[in-house]
């Protein structure tokens, strides 16, 4: 039977190792950050180690204050269970005085089990599972509702549930000064250094994009109402996303200033979106960048359980909600975009 969650933060205060484990998805790990910087500020002497998917383990590197970062295999698929063994065995033999999971994660519950560490602090998941594995697996349960709050702020308010301190949450991240370097040289290779636009116009499907003659319109009556502001327009470097920026890039009027098609890393994007005036683009890692940046931005999303958790809050954030179609985001118009990039503006 799990204990009081508000006597974790007493209890693991003497604690030398500590393990967070989130397997997510980049917006998911950078929603991370501020539980994990509340973490190390209330308790500036623990060795602090986090296990994140490997594919996106680098954004940490936004957080030098965190000790060891984890590279977990686990996407494009899941490991069979036969080929986990060899973390189970390492997680095993980890010696972690505490273990903590705010995600939900049924994978993560089992890898903080086999840690045996004494303190394994997890958050109840919206499916209200605390029989079974899910009770004795963990030495700590929180509750914090779902869906009333940006993720970044369920995590947080999770661990004031289990005693730590805090007035509210805070990313605490720096950019390192060799990748920040690099993107203003290559900014400046094009007359640029700040103040631009950015555009992010692709996401992981067409059903949750504005159209690019859409898109394309808009930033033609952006152009007009900021003369003075470059653009500058970021891709992946999947092939999907490089065909989609030519044909996108044929139908503006005037090109970018600077196109990015896929050669910046997750932190040189990261360093590109902190020189931006203003972000643009759909519900994507990008998104999530610019609001761990403190980056004014103008977003589209399409309707879907959970929203709110992703959609930013804040007066320097606007969004439009579109109809999901095989075409794009439906009813989502370049006017209306145009008026909430002035909304932000204003503010």
């Amino acid at each position: 039977m799990s204990k009081d969650v508000a006597t974790f933060f007493d209890e693991v205060k003497t604690a030398s190792r500590i393990l967070v484990c989130d397997l997510g998805y980049l917006g998911d790990t950078i929603h991370l950050i501020p539980a994990l910087y509340c973490i190390r500020q209330a308790l500036p002497h623990v060795r602090l180690d986090v296990m994140v998917a490997d594919h996106i383990k680098a954004i940490l590197e936004l957080t030098p204050w965190v000790d060891t970062v984890l590279g977990y295999p686990r996407f494009p698929k899941r490991l069979p269970w036969y080929k986990d063994l060899a973390w189970m065995w390492r997680l095993w033999r980890s010696e972690y005085d505490a273990v903590i999971n705010l995600n939900s994660s049924d994978r993560s519950v089992r890898l903080a089990w086999v840690t045996r560490a004494p303190l394994r602090l997890s958050r109840v998941p919206n499916r209200g599972k605390e029989t079974g594995f899910w009770t004795w697996a963990n030495t700590h349960l929180v509750r914090e509702p779902f869906d009333q709050d940006p993720v970044y702020v369920q995590r947080w308010k999770c661990l004031k549930q289990a005693g730590f301190p805090g007035e509210a949450p805070a990313f605490g991240i720096t950019v390192p000064t060799d990748i920040q370097a690099k993107v203003d040289q290559l900014l400046a290779e094009a007359s640029l250094t700040q103040g631009f636009f950015h555009l992010s116009p692709f996401t992981t499907e067409d059903g949750r994009e504005v159209p690019p003659v859409i898109l394309a319109d808009l930033v033609e009556r952006l152009r007009q109402r900021y003369p003075e502001r470059p653009w500058v327009v970021s891709c992946s470097p999947t092939e999907r996303e490089q065909v989609k920026l030519k044909a996108f890039l044929a139908l503006l009027k005037t090109p970018p200033e600077k196109v990015f098609n896929g050669n910046l890393s997750v932190l040189e994007l990261t360093a590109l979106i902190k020189r931006s005036a203003l972000h643009l683009g759909g519900d994507s890692g990008s998104l999530h960048i610019a609001l761990i940046m403190g980056v004014p931005a103008v977003s589209w999303f399409y309707p879907y359980k959970g929203l709110i958790q992703w959609m930013p809050q804040g007066p320097q954030y606007r969004s439009l909600i579109g109809e999901k179609t095989p075409q794009g985001l439906f009813g989502v118009s370049a006017e209306a975009l145009a008026e909430k990039v002035r909304e932000v503006l204003v503010e």
